[in-house]
């Protein structure tokens, strides 16, 4: 029996030794062969060129200039050769005064570390013109290292800048979220250059190649080069960016125009612009300083983040929610100038009133009375329900990044953001575009192109096959009572832009947004240009052309520019005319 047990006993031990010898033999060889192979391969990573953005035309628009960045061996300030790096700092700023030799090794410091063995970079980009000359000079330097380098230039400067976006130096939560970062250290901040970072940036070059136990070079295995497919198309025309730039007369405000059969933008502005260069590299304290504390707010893209109240631009929206809502086509109101609602009156932006008035009258002359006695009859909440239909209070689908909803207001929405009850005047004041309601211009674009061709189409600023168009349900008879009316606004005598241009057949809609209430005591309200300049109106204009075979549509907004036909016409009737010279509208 003993001797079973001791038999048994040496048998189990076989076994466990058998099992090691095949784990370390064979099972393990895999796995340490690919130890031993990241001991002598080492993989060098190559940065590839961010892409560049072009207009429709292939103008480019964001491009890269060519330079040199500068390296210094890690570990200098570690050994006795700590006296080499002030050496080479003050060396780099007695031919480069712009960069002082003590930012230079603060900067080496930050990145210095016993377990840093990568060269560190200290200077990121001088331009080729000014390197090249000296090139010899640090070429020589053994603890130096010189390598390719571009950088983001915007040849068009502040033009389309809130469309294009910067880019700037990527942080380390930007190298956690992305890894090629960690080696281009740039990202889109804002705009195009943001929303299509994935595809700008392009992929890694590396080349693996075999070192000795010394990390010296042996051989070469294999070389992968980075990505050079990554440049955009956009849908913009530069020229007719740089045409809006120059004939937009106002401090601050923003343009859309926009094809209303695919949703693609032509041009886009918001007011005032600055150059997207001052960004790249970092902008020093005191231009950040006069840029924040501008009014005019040019760090806003107004074409998607500002925030305004609509005024009758929306009109053609309300009568929908009417005709939607039972009261029928020949529903029409006598507009005495103003209506009594309690002890509280509404007046009409014409004192004496329209008299009687239909939906396309209501829209020529831009009747208040008309919307004020529809809206009581329908009410805020299926009003609301209507223009969420129509894109307010929603997103349009933009390819821009932190697009704004804007506000549609309802019961249900002043209930769970004021705790408060929705009161009738309110009701009002939301039927001209007053009160909660707060609009983005791209919204009142897509709504406008809408209107145009019966198809609710997503704008976008990169070509896109996909692009979604919907079909809503409102009648095509109702969408020709809304184009009759915005025809007339053009077109009848008492319409509110009559004559705008001669060159295309034009429907439009005037707005006239408050920004301060009248009290209910004035009889007579003061004129625009009698106002402070920041208590004047917002105007509004937008309008889509040719009217018979709808195009493009033309939307412009200027902060506190007054009465909407007078301080927007002449942008309007002036880009469509450019749109017939570039040969974009064929009559």
């Amino acid at each position: 029996m003993r001797v079973k047990i001791i038999l048994y006993f040496v048998a189990f031990i076989m076994v466990l030794i058998l099992i090691r010898v095949y784990n370390i033999s064979i099972k393990s060889n895999t796995y340490y062969e690919e130890l031993s192979k990241q001991n002598h391969i080492k993989k060098i990573y190559k940065a590839p060129t961010r892409g560049i953005i072009r207009d429709r035309n292939g103008i480019p628009i964001a491009i890269n200039n060519v330079g040199f960045s500068i390296s210094l061996k890690p570990h200098m300030h570690l050994k006795k050769d700590s006296f080499e790096l002030e050496k080479i700092a003050n060396l780099i700023s007695t031919h480069f005064p712009e960069y002082k030799a003590e930012e230079i090794i603060e900067q080496y410091k930050r990145e210095n570390s016993p377990y840093k063995h990568e060269f560190i970079q200290v200077i990121d980009f001088i331009p080729y013109e000014d390197f090249f000359p000296k090139f010899t000079i640090f070429n020589s330097i053994e603890n130096l290292q010189i390598n390719d380098a571009t950088k983001r230039y915007y040849p068009y400067k502040e033009i389309g800048a809130h469309i294009i976006g910067y880019v700037g130096k990527a942080t380390k939560m930007d190298y956690s979220n992305d890894e090629i970062t960690k080696y281009t250290n740039i990202i889109g901040k804002t705009g195009l250059e943001n929303q299509y970072n994935g595809i700008l940036q392009g992929t890694l070059g590396y080349k693996e190649i075999k070192v000795n136990a010394l990390n010296q070079e042996v051989e070469v295995i294999k070389i992968v080069e980075p990505s050079n497919n990554n440049d955009i198309v956009t849908t913009i025309d530069i020229d007719l960016q740089k045409y809006i730039h120059e004939i937009f007369n106002g401090t601050g405000g923003a343009v859309v125009v926009q094809d209303v059969n695919n949703g693609e933008i032509l041009a886009a502005a918001s007011f005032p612009e600055y150059d997207n260069n001052l960004f790249v590299s970092g902008i020093s304290h005191e231009q950040w300083e006069v840029m924040r504390n501008d009014f005019n707010n040019p760090f806003t893209n107004k074409v998607i983040n500002g925030l305004y109240p609509p005024g009758s631009v929306i009109k053609m929206g309300m009568a929908l929610s009417f005709l939607e809502n039972g009261l029928g086509r020949n529903f029409s109101v006598y507009c005495s100038g103003e209506i009594q609602v309690g002890n509280r009156k509404f007046r009409c932006w014409k004192p004496e009133g329209h008299g009687h008035t239909d939906y396309v009258k209501s829209i020529a002359e831009s009747c208040d009375v008309f919307y004020y006695e529809g809206s009581l009859k329908v009410g805020i909440n299926k009003i609301s329900q209507t223009m969420r239909t129509l894109g307010f209070g929603e997103k349009t689908g933009v390819d821009l990044p932190n697009e704004f909803i804007g506000i549609n207001p309802s019961k249900e929405w002043k209930l769970a953001k004021h705790n408060q009850q929705w009161f009738i005047g309110e009701t009002i004041n939301a039927s001209i575009g007053q009160g909660y309601f707060l609009v983005t211009p791209l919204q009142v674009s897509k709504f406008t192109s809408y209107i145009a061709t019966g198809l609710f189409t997503t704008p976008h600023f990169v070509k896109n096959p996909n692009v979604t168009q919907v079909k809503l349900q409102y009648p095509d008879k109702d969408l020709e009572l809304m184009r009759k009316g915005m025809y007339e606004v053009t077109h009848s005598p008492s319409g509110t832009a009559k004559n705008l241009t001669k060159k295309v057949e034009l429907a439009a809609k005037t707005g006239t947004a408050q920004v301060i209430g009248i009290p209910q005591d004035q009889k007579k309200r003061m004129k625009e240009s009698e106002l402070e300049h920041y208590k004047r109106s917002h105007a509004w204009m937008t309008a889509y052309g040719p009217y018979k075979n709808p195009q493009y549509a033309v939307t412009v907004l200027k902060e506190h520019g007054g009465y909407g036909a007078s301080a927007t016409g002449n942008e309007v009737s002036k880009i469509f005319d450019k749109l017939v010279e570039l040969g974009y509208i064929k009559q």
